[in-house]
C-alpha cells in the first residue's frame, strides 16, 4: 500500500488535476502523501492542504450527523420528514431514510438561485419528479432538506451542528463549512460547469426560465464552489460546502470504520444500520457501496465522490479509511472524480485493491 504511489498515478494521468492528495489509515498503517499544484499560481499541494470536498459532504457532515442524532435518540431513520419537517414537497410517508437512499423522488437539481424565492421555500414548492419509494435518484434536494433537518432537530445552524456533532468531538480543526483557514487548493475557475447546465439544460431540465446570472469567472479559492450552496446558501448545505484535509478525513473515517472505539458517539449497531444496503444494490444510507480487497481478501468498502475531485472511502472489515483529494476541474479535459478514485485504488490498497466489476452506483 503506498498513498505516494497513488498521487504519481492521479498526477500522470490523462486528465490529470493541478495537484492531489491521498492518504489511508489502519491498524497497521497510517500514510498521507500530496503532489502537485494547488491552484493556477503554482503554489504547492501539501499534506496539510484543505479541499473543497463538495457532495463528499453528504456523507461526511450530513449523514454522519444524522447517525449521531439517531444514536442520542433525537432522530429515527423511520420518522417522516413531515413529522420534523412540515410543508416540504415530500410525500406524507417519506422518511429520514428515503431521503438517505435518494429514493423520495425529489429532484435531482435546480439552480436554485434562479428562482425568484429563498431556496428552501423553492424545495418545498417544486413537485416531485419520479414517483416516491420506488428507486433510487440522487437528488442534491434530498439532502438539503436533510440539512435543515439536522439544524431543526439540533436547534442551531447546520454549521455550528456539526461543529458540536462531530468536528469537536473528533478534534477536526481543520474541517468546516464557510471560507477555509489556512492552506487551500483552488476548487474552479468560475461557475463555468453550473452555467454550462443551466444553459444546455443537461443532464436535468431547468424549471425557471431565467438565464442570467452574475456568474463567476475567476479563480475560486477558499469559499465553495457548488452553485446552489454557494449563491443560495451562503456557503452551508446539506449537499456540499464543506472543507477539510486528508489527515483530518482519516480521523474521521477511522473512528466510523471502529465503532468500538468510541461508543461516546456511536454504537457498532447503528454504524451496521447505516453501512447496509437499501433496496437498491450499492447504496447504504448516504454512502455508497463496493467491493474491494485488501492482501487477497474481499472487503465491503462505503464511500462517495465529491464533483471537485474529492472522495472518501471506509472500510470496515479492515478498520481502516482512505481519502482522495484533488483540483480535477483543473485539468484541460477533466474525467469524473471516480474515474481518478478507482486509478488510485490499487495503488492506495494494493495491487488487488480494484473495486469489483458490477457493483457502482451512478
Amino acid at each position: 500500500m503506498s498513498a505516494a504511489d497513488a498521487v504519481e498515478v492521479v498526477l500522470a494521468h490523462p486528465s490529470a488535476p493541478l495537484g492531489a492528495v491521498a492518504g489511508i489509515a489502519s491498524a497497521h498503517e497510517n500514510s498521507v502523501s500530496a503532489g502537485g499544484s494547488a491552484s493556477l499560481d503554482g503554489r504547492t499541494v501539501t499534506t496539510e492542504t484543505a479541499f473543497d470536498l463538495a457532495s463528499v459532504t453528504k456523507v461526511a457532515a450530513t449523514t454522519t450527523m444524522i447517525l449521531r442524532l439517531v444514536a442520542q435518540g433525537a432522530l429515527a431513520l423511520d420518522d417522516t420528514v413531515a413529522r420534523v419537517l412540515p410543508g416540504t414537497s415530500c410525500a406524507p410517508e417519506t422518511t429520514m431514510r428515503d431521503l438517505l437512499q435518494h429514493r423520495a423522488g425529489l429532484w435531482e437539481w435546480q439552480p436554485l438561485y434562479l428562482f425568484d424565492d429563498a431556496a428552501s421555500s423553492t424545495i418545498d414548492a417544486l413537485p416531485l419528479r419520479y414517483p416516491p419509494g420506488c428507486e433510487r435518484h440522487y437528488s442534491d434536494l434530498g439532502f438539503m432538506l436533510l440539512g435543515r433537518i439536522v439544524a431543526r432537530v439540533v436547534g442551531t445552524s447546520l454549521d455550528a451542528a456539526f461543529e458540536s456533532l462531530v468536528a469537536k468531538p473528533l478534534g477536526l480543526s481543520r474541517t468546516g463549512f464557510g471560507s477555509a483557514v489556512g492552506p487551500v487548493a483552488a476548487s474552479a475557475l468560475g461557475d463555468a460547469a453550473e452555467r454550462r447546465m443551466v444553459e444546455t439544460g443537461k443532464p436535468y431540465p431547468v424549471l425557471t426560465p431565467r438565464r442570467d446570472f452574475p456568474w463567476r469567472e475567476h479563480e475560486i479559492v477558499g469559499v465553495v464552489d457548488d452553485g446552489n450552496c454557494a449563491h443560495a446558501f451562503d456557503g452551508v448545505a446539506g449537499h456540499a460546502g464543506l472543507f477539510s484535509t486528508a489527515g483530518d478525513l482519516l480521523v474521521l473515517g477511522s473512528a466510523l470504520a471502529r465503532p468500538h472505539e468510541h461508543p461516546e458517539l456511536w454504537s457498532v449497531e447503528s454504524i451496521a444500520e447505516f453501512f447496509r444496503d437499501g433496496p437498491d444494490p450499492g447504496q447504504a444510507l448516504g454512502w455508497r457501496s463496493d467491493r474491494v480487497h485488501i492482501d487477497g481478501r474481499p472487503e465491503r468498502m462505503l464511500w462517495h465522490p465529491g464533483f471537485t475531485g474529492c472522495a472518501f472511502g471506509v472500510i470496515p472489515g479492515a478498520g481502516a479509511s482512505i481519502v482522495l483529494l484533488t483540483n480535477r476541474l483543473f485539468a484541460a479535459d477533466p474525467v469524473t472524480t471516480e474515474v481518478l478514485w478507482r486509478a488510485a485504488l490499487p495503488e492506495i490498497l494494493g495491487p488487488q485493491g480494484r473495486p469489483d466489476e458490477g457493483t457502482r452506483t451512478p
